[in-house]
């Protein structure tokens, strides 16, 4: 995760705690859904604008999201980064999630209010009701001339067949330094409830962390741990990645009551 923010202190105002326990509170403080900024006019050259993708990973059969603790800067925070040149924005947010936490993960089609049309032709007849748009943007300035595009998105863990299929993908594919190279998963099937995806794991199913994922020695400051999500929004509380997890969280349990 490359630092664009200059001051991670004033982001992060109460998140400094160790990352084994969190620090006890006299009551727990009113939620306050982060301010929705008004729509601004800006033009951007190619060369001054950075796009970017972050996720928050949760396994839904545990109820536990993937949280990040910054070994140096002492500091929690949700996987994001840099999309690569001619990456789809959701596809890099998957990429670096892995990259940074040590979890394969996919998008995870949920319900949610968007200004986005449906496609003119739907691959099916019925009009799907769960989609993978970000929940949601950042814009951050990167110095007085230069932007930064953060799109948040929610995913999952892979189910262990899946998790089986991207180690042999990744274990018969190498890039030209010979390390083996980034697989991207396949999407959330169609068809699929989220109940028949639990049902995919066995009872007691812990999701694989991959060691050493990381791509430079930055990211190998990180560690990664599958948390509870009452915890982890404790641990990120006063900053928009808490309401992403609060979001992706609400939105699916929704989506589980509609599929019932």
């Amino acid at each position: 995760m490359e630092n664009v923010f200059s001051d991670q202190q004033t982001l992060h105002p109460t998140i400094y705690d160790s990352p084994k326990k969190v620090k006890p509170t006299a009551k727990p403080a009113l939620y306050t859904r982060p301010q929705s900024y008004l729509p601004v006019y800006t033009n951007l050259a190619s060369n001054k604008l950075t796009i970017a993708g972050g996720v928050a990973i949760f396994h839904v059969a545990s109820a536990r999201v993937v949280l990040c603790w910054h070994g140096r800067d002492k500091y929690w925070f949700l996987p994001k980064g840099r999309r690569d040149a001619g990456e789809e924005s959701g596809a890099g947010a998957e990429r670096e999630g892995f990259e940074e936490s040590g979890y394969r993960n996919r998008l995870l089609p949920i319900p949610m209010r968007h200004m986005q049309p449906q496609a003119h032709r739907p691959t099916s007849a019925a009009v799907n009701p769960f989609v993978t748009e970000p929940i949601w943007t950042q814009l951050v300035p990167l110095n007085a001339s230069s932007q930064y595009l953060l799109f948040w998105y929610i995913a999952e863990t892979l189910p262990p067949d899946v998790e089986a299929q991207m180690n042999l993908q990744s274990a018969n594919g190498q890039d030209d330094q010979g390390q083996a190279a980034y697989q991207y998963p396949p999407k959330f099937p169609l068809n699929l409830t989220l109940c028949q995806r639990i049902s995919l794991e066995p009872n007691g199913y812990e999701p694989v962390r991959h060691k050493n994922t990381g791509v430079d020695a930055e990211e190998a400051l990180y560690q990664s741990f599958l948390l509870p999500v009452d915890e982890a929004m404790q641990k990120l509380r006063g900053h928009l990645q808490e309401d992403v997890i609060r979001g992706g969280w609400e939105a699916i349990c929704l989506r589980k009551t509609m599929e019932r």
